[in-house]
């Protein structure tokens, strides 16, 4: 039976492959969709792709979620460093949460080193371009299965 991991997309990667290429790369996030049901699939899980430009939209995901997914890899995108409802809204979930930026955030602007996200994750993945998005679902599959030994 496969777990069901809902995969969401914050503010802006709707623009994934145009927007600063040189920092997120050139794969749109059809392509990061496609890789990750087909990680998913490999791993027997399901996977629920989102993404949203409004808050409430994740959030709203967010509070589904907790009756729906058994884990959750988030790209928070700028709502990282500014949404403590992002945060609060994560805190209320009883399953695993992976962070996912595609860029080394610790590199870029001292704003962007800081996140409520990580607060209330159980880990976080960074610098490895879209990979970051598959290795979050290798991490989760992992997790996953030693809960259920």
């Amino acid at each position: 039976m496969s777990r069901k991991i809902l995969v969401l997309n914050g503010p802006n990667l709707n623009l994934l492959g145009k927007r600063e290429p040189h920092i997120y790369g050139f794969e749109t996030l059809a392509d990061v969709e496609a890789d990750c049901r087909g990680t998913g699939e490999g791993l027997g899980l399901a996977v629920d792709f989102r993404q949203s430009n409004a808050e409430h939209v994740l959030i709203d995901w967010i509070h589904e979620a907790r009756e729906t997914v058994d884990g959750l890899v988030i790209n928070p995108a700028g709502l990282t460093h500014t949404s403590v409802s992002l945060m609060d809204a994560l805190s209320a979930c009883a399953f695993p949460i992976l962070e996912v930026h595609i860029s080394n955030i610790h590199r870029r602007e001292e704003f962007r080193h800081f996140s409520y996200v990580s607060r209330v994750a159980a880990g976080v993945i960074c610098g490895f371009g879209t990979q970051g998005y598959t290795l979050a679902l290798q991490r989760m599959a992992r997790l996953l299965e030693s809960a259920a030994k």
